[in-house]
């Protein structure tokens, strides 16, 4: 897996919006932390253009990601927020560029479709981390790890075991993201080949019934037979209907992996919680799951 350079002192980095709009007072915070760390901080030419809930038309989220793509003085492409648009980009871009001189792009939840298609075609390492919009209620252990994974510092978690965790130890790359994203991914160029690697998923807002069927459909296309490992991080905010499903979202994730023997690790944080912290996408990783569970980056 190629590895994008390391930040330095001075480097210049954009944020841009490959989906939701986005305002100037809600990045404004994330832009100060980034002059803190020493960057150079551009923005997109049409960040802050609206299409009805999106940051500017298709065509121009395109442009923006698409010239930072090109620019080699760029080393970091930060995505503003997510909410949806990203998967209605991806086919218009070009990463010739790109692949000859990789930069770290940083996202999480709809940026997913990024990580997922650059990590399956191209072999690049992202970040899978905060993003500009929610800066102000980060924990400063889920900043400190972006800035640690952008300037090359060492990476390790140690967190708290779960009831539900099938424990073990395991290494390989880790991959992934959002689930609802990974789902809407499969069949496509940029479903994941998560063979012998460790795969990562969060959710936010679903509905448990369709966890059961993302996790139904994973299984199905293959995605979850062969793992080295299986990690879930936050499953936020989730509905349930009038009449119960009977099932949390854990119990029906663990229920789709019953037959393989892998360790699986519950209440990892990283999603869509405060407390997210960064995970190199693409790297490999050593897991440790027993009565305290450790995830750490080779």
């Amino acid at each position: 897996m190629q590895k994008p350079s390391n930040l330095k002192q001075g480097d210049k980095v954009v944020i841009l919006s490959t989906a939701r709009k986005i305002s100037d007072t809600e990045i404004a915070p994330a832009i100060k932390v980034f002059k803190g760390w020493g960057l150079e901080v551009v923005l997109g030419a049409n960040l802050f253009n609206q299409s009805d809930q999106f940051s500017g038309t298709t065509a121009q989220r395109t442009s923006d990601l698409q010239v930072a793509l090109d620019d080699e003085k760029i080393k970091a492409i930060f995505c503003a927020r997510g909410g949806y648009g990203t998967v209605k980009i991806i086919d218009e871009l070009d990463f010739t560029n790109f692949i000859e001189s990789p930069k770290w792009i940083v996202g999480y939840s709809d940026v997913t479709v990024l990580h997922n298609h650059i990590n399956h075609n191209f072999n690049i390492e992202t970040l899978h981390a905060s993003m500009p919009i929610n800066f102000t209620t980060n924990t400063k252990e889920s900043l400190d790890s972006l800035r640690n994974a952008l300037f090359g510092e060492s990476l390790a978690y140690n967190f708290d075991s779960h009831e539900m965790n099938r424990t073990g130890y395991a290494q390989g790359e880790i991959v992934g993201g959002n689930l609802s994203i990974i789902y809407s991914l499969t069949g496509t160029s940029s479903q994941l080949n998560t063979k012998g690697k460790i795969l990562f998923i969060e959710d936010l807002d679903e509905y448990i019934y369709h966890i059961d069927r993302m996790m139904m459909n994973l299984k199905r296309a293959g995605i979850l037979e062969n793992l080295a490992g299986f990690v879930i991080g936050s499953m936020s905010d989730m509905n349930d209907n009038t009449i119960p499903y009977g099932k949390s979202a854990k119990e029906i994730i663990l229920e789709s992996v019953k037959e393989y023997d892998y360790p699986v690790c519950f209440n990892f944080p990283a999603g869509h919680i405060d407390d997210n912290r960064t995970l190199i996408m693409g790297r490999k990783v050593e897991l440790n799951f027993s009565d305290n569970c450790s995830l750490k980056f080779n």
